[in-house]
This record gives structure tokens, sequence and C-alpha cells, in this order.
């Protein structure tokens, strides 16, 4: 060919093929991969799974920052496993320790010789089902979660007329004993059953509130949740969420 011929035309660039998504329920199978065994995220086997793990931790990713992930995912379960019992409500919260030095929603423990850490605060209706979960840091006392817990609540679908979307009655440990929250626990229209300081052990209370420490066992089979791994807050607030959601969805089962 001339020097003044016309190059042969190259490929079309719409002519290329486009990189296949991944679908949202392999990248799902990964993540409940590594809430389950308390993997890294590197860790997660491609070829079993059907996706890499950065796929994975991006798909997380991406729900959490657009709030349209676990949490909602645990709302529908709610909604689906029928009425939730409002008469009472129990709540606790627990600590584990973290060897992160930075992130949010992590301090210094009084209760762990001062090493960053992190709490999980769970609020659970009769039956275990869990209602609202938190995360605070170490430093954080209990209290200053109680009220913002309370409203975290998703009003969750009842029977016909005008049925409940807040428990009648809250019943906490003597870390949640301060007449202020007392009073803003009142009201809304809740009347608050609250250890007082200084109560012996075995005084009653602990015949209702052993329903979130089951919770807490449910939630804690979830080995990735022993140990605060993600240095994004809101990360691992997803996957407390999802572990949530996997308990509702036990509930819904066990429903009928």
């Amino acid at each position: 060919m001339g020097a003044d011929s016309p190059a042969a035309p190259g490929p079309s660039a719409a002519a290329t093929p486009l990189p296949r998504q991944v679908d949202d329920r392999v990248a799902l199978a990964g993540i409940v991969y590594v809430l389950r065994k308390g993997v890294s995220w590197r860790d997660v086997p491609a070829e079993r799974i059907g996706c890499s793990r950065v796929t994975c931790w991006r798909r997380l990713r991406d729900w959490t920052e657009a709030a349209c992930g676990p949490a909602c995912t645990r709302r529908c379960w709610l909604n689906s496993a029928g009425p939730v019992y409002w008469r009472w409500t129990t709540r606790q919260w627990t600590a584990r320790m973290s060897e992160l030095s930075k992130g949010a929603h992590t301090g210094p423990s009084p209760v762990g010789r001062g090493r960053p850490g992190s709490k999980h605060h769970l609020i659970v209706d009769r039956h275990g089902t869990p209602l609202a979960v938190a995360l605070a840091g170490g430093n954080r006392h209990d209290v200053t979660q109680s009220i913002p817990l309370l409203d975290a609540i998703p009003r969750i679908r009842g029977l016909r007329g005008r049925p409940r979307h807040r428990p009648q009655r809250l019943f906490a440990d003597p870390g949640y004993d301060f007449d202020k929250y007392r009073h803003l626990i009142a009201k809304r229209g809740i009347t608050p059953k609250i250890t007082r300081r200084g109560t012996p052990h075995g005084s009653g209370l602990g015949k209702t509130r052993w329903v979130v420490e089951r919770t807490f066992a449910w939630l804690h089979q979830f080995k990735r949740l022993r140990i605060r791994y993600e240095i994004r807050a809101d990360l691992h607030q997803g996957l407390l969420e999802l572990g949530c959601s996997l308990i509702c969805s036990r509930r819904l089962r066990t429903a009928f």
C-alpha cells in the first residue's frame, strides 16, 4: 500500500467487551464468609466464592455508604417476621478489644488496661430479635448511647389499628442508671426498668436481661465481630448490621 493510502480502521471502542459485573449474591456470599469465619479479606477463596476479595470489600463499602445494605435488609426481615414483642425490651453493651490504634469509634478502654477498643450496644425484644445495634468507642460511657439507640429502632409493621413502634418497658443494667436518662426514656412513653447501682447481684432483673446476653452470644458466633479489624467504623457497623440481619432471618424461619 502506498504512503497516501488510508490506514486500516482499528477496533471500535464500542466493540470492546466490558468487564462482567459480579452478581450481588456472589459478593454477599464472600462478605458472609468473612463474617462467619473471621478471616482477613485477602483469605477469601475466590475460586470457591466466585469473586475476588477486592470485589467483596468494595461491595460492602458501596452498600454501607449508600445506606441500602445490611441495615435495610434487617428492616425487611423484621417486617417479615411478624409483630415484634413491644411489651418490653432489654439492652446492654459489650466491649471487645482491638489492635487498632486509630479509626473512628475507638478509644482506651478503662477495663482493658487502656488498650484501644470499641463497644457494641444492642437492644432486643423479648424473643432476642435485634432491633438496633450501635458502635461506640471503648472510652465512651454506656449511657451516652441510650437515647440514640432507642431512636434508631426502625418503624416495624404491626397489627391493624395503631400499633406500637416503641417498647412499653425497657430493662437495662446499672451502667444506664442516671435519672436524667430515666426522664428522657419516660418522655418517649417507655417505662424504664433499670437496675440501681449498688443493687446486689441476683436481685431479679437478670430473669429478663439474659435474653440480650443470648443475642450477644448469637452475634459473636460471627468471628469477625469478636475483634474489630476494620479501621473504618462504618464498615464494622455494616458487618454488625449484617450479623443482626442473619439473626433476624433465623427468627423468620422459626416463626412459621
